[in-house]
């Protein structure tokens, strides 16, 4: 088995791998984790496609049975302390950090990995005990990085300790890593635990105080923090050090860094202000522009913050049964890997972006038995973003005996997805929702795309999945552009709604919307939502159903473009509570052939067909 090319038209730079997995012991230990606590909800027979996927994890990995320990390459723990920082996004309370002189233990965790490797695999033990990590965990082929029970890493909360150890050298702004940032390809600060191009790899804990911890909200010397980042910072001498703040080391004109555009392409691309120029906006405009990946530096400088678990490229991945805690931005980002599950892993960050598991142009991946506390999607299914398609769609997915709490979404497909997705079954989960008075889940089953965006979204299949304390009660309505036919404030896009199909997410934020998206075949059945009470009454939601079909105006790319509703939906054999706007339960654009067969809504029983 050979690993295949991240990424052939730019070989030169990524580095592509080709490893055989061979000589594998056939008596390696399995690593169950905290898999079977999470399980919860019986899990059913999947049926045809779903069931050969599921039939792809049967066989475990294997490693050599040999275990190197963290401490025999010099590794030492350290003691800790409570300080002020952030427990969510501009939420203050009391975290806990190493000391100021604590043990730094990258370069012993390095030395761990490296000579497992080059044993011809094993196991990577990080035991009992506190531990400080200034710089990335890099796994290796064949090499099982574990967490014994009590065993809490602590990253750096220094982005300088990330950009020391990339292999690129991008002079002031770094030694970065390749790396995707938002569904785009570009040099940036290292992710915490981070793979490229290697196969049979796992990370794994004994249970959840098996700890991986970012930080996120912890405050350097400095006071600053990662989460800073994303914006809506305090007043004073860094409030212009964001990601959505104008960077002025980022050029003044397209021009500079894509000198054969038209004139036509920088008027799209540019818009009519300077916030492409912003990190988060600078970076898919590279994109647009066919800038390739060497030339795409951020790191020192700019703010964009790494994910906690990266691996690109990879094939047979496991990551089990520990907890993950303050990721910078995303938690869990595998991109165009073959044949990864993640069991057993309880995600708990709360931060901007923290989304728990976003596959990326992934291939077979399995999620099962793993719960979610997220601040923002729980589950975020990926594909690309502008003109970054090269790894082709996600597909093959199965999702199941999970727990969502606090997030945006629950199971979510996109918004980056230009890609495409296609083939992902969701079966036997229970959207708990526990915090619904405090931080309330926004939306369970959540599709988002839009003209920019674009990409298929077909395939997908929903069944058996309970919401004892609904979903919010509130709407978060969404902007259209001006003079869009959909009026300002008027849809509860964001939040509000139980299953949320949105073709119109966020279109100010996208100066080029040239790709119409397509969404059909997606199916939904079994869905039961209980009421939770307030001081108005019991209610499930604030609408049952969001359908919002791709919005014609908004397109700004050549005349002709085909532009299609959302299409061959069922919804069958569901019950959504008592919706607080019951006068109004579904809202629909731009829709054909949505059939509802036995849904109850409101304690009245609808079948029916929808188009608008």
């Amino acid at each position: 088995m050979q690993v295949k090319h991240t990424n052939a038209q730019r070989r030169s730079l990524l580095r592509a791998a080709s490893v055989s997995a061979a000589g594998l012991s056939p008596a390696a230990a399995r690593w169950p984790g905290a898999a079977r606590q999470a399980r919860v909800l019986p899990l059913r027979a999947i049926p045809g496609r779903a069931q050969t996927i599921v039939d792809r994890f049967r066989k475990p990995l294997a490693f050599r049975q040999q275990d190197f320990d963290i401490t025999a390459f010099g590794a030492k723990p350290c003691k800790t302390r409570m300080v002020e920082g952030y427990v969510a996004h501009h939420e203050p309370g009391q975290v806990s950090t190493p000391v100021p002189d604590a043990p730094d233990c990258y370069g012993a965790i390095a030395a761990a990995i490296a000579a497992c490797s080059q044993a011809g695999g094993g196991r990577v033990v990080i035991p009992a005990g506190n531990w400080l990590v200034k710089g990335p965990i890099v796994l290796k082929s064949h090499v099982n990085v574990h967490l014994a029970r009590g065993a809490h890493v602590y990253f750096s909360t220094d982005p300088d300790d990330f950009a020391r150890y990339g292999e690129y050298d991008c002079g002031a702004n770094g030694k970065l890593t390749i790396s995707r940032w938002q569904s785009n390809d570009c040099l940036n600060y290292s992710p915490l635990v981070y793979a490229y191009g290697q196969t049979n790899i796992a990370l794994t804990g004994e249970d959840w105080t098996s700890i991986l911890d970012g930080q996120g909200g912890v405050p350097q010397a400095n006071g600053d923090c990662w989460w800073d980042w994303k914006g809506k910072r305090k007043p004073g001498p860094r409030q212009q050090e964001a990601q959505n703040v104008v960077n002025q080391r980022n050029p003044a004109s397209v021009t500079a860094i894509a000198p054969g555009l038209t004139a036509a392409q920088i008027a799209l691309m540019e818009g009519k202000d300077d916030k492409w120029r912003t990190d988060e906006a600078f970076l898919p405009t590279l994109s647009e522009a066919g800038v390739p990946v060497a030339k795409r530096v951020f790191g020192r400088g700019h703010y964009l913050r790494p994910c906690m678990v990266e691996f690109i490229g990879c094939t047979d991945v496991l990551l089990q049964g520990y907890q993950l805690n303050g990721s910078p931005f995303w938690q869990h980002h595998p991109v165009h890997c073959t044949r990864l599950a993640i069991r057993g892993v309880h995600m708990d960050s709360m931060g901007p972006n923290s989304d728990g598991f976003d596959p990326e142009a992934c291939d077979t991946v399995l999620v099962e038995g793993c719960t979610f506390n997220s601040g923002d999607d729980c589950i975020a299914i990926k594909a690309g973003k502008n003109r970054d398609t090269q790894f082709g769609p996600t597909r093959n997915v199965v999702i199941q005996g999970c727990i969502m709490n606090s997030g945006h979404g629950g199971v979510t497909l996109g918004s980056e997805m230009s890609g495409g997705i296609e083939h992902v079954y969701a079966q036997d989960i229970e959207f708990r929702n526990a915090h619904w008075a405090t931080d309330s889940l926004n939306t369970a089953i959540r599709m988002k795309t839009n003209m920019n965006r674009g990409g298929f979204l077909r395939h997908f299949y929903v069944r058996n999945v309970t919401m004892p304390n609904g979903v919010a009660l509130k709407p978060q309505v969404y902007t259209p552009l001006p003079g869009s036919p959909i009026p300002n404030r008027s849809v509860g896009s964001s939040a509000g709604a139980v299953v949320t199909i949105d073709c119109d997410y966020a279109p100010t934020a996208d100066n080029v919307r040239t790709r119409p998206p397509i969404v059909e075949n997606v199916h939904i059945s079994g869905v039961r939502v209980g009421n939770v009470k307030t001081k108005d009454g019991s209610f499930s939601c604030y609408q049952a159903l969001l359908l919002l079909g791709p919005v014609a105006y908004d397109y700004n790319g050549p005349a002709g473009a085909e532009i299609l509703p959302i299409r061959d939906v069922t919804i069958t054999d569901c019950d959504f509570g008592n919706p607080v706007n019951v006068a109004q339960p579904w809202f629909v654009y731009n829709v054909r052939n949505v059939k509802l067969t036995n849904v109850t809504i409101g304690g009245k029983v609808v079948n029916t067909t929808l188009s608008a």
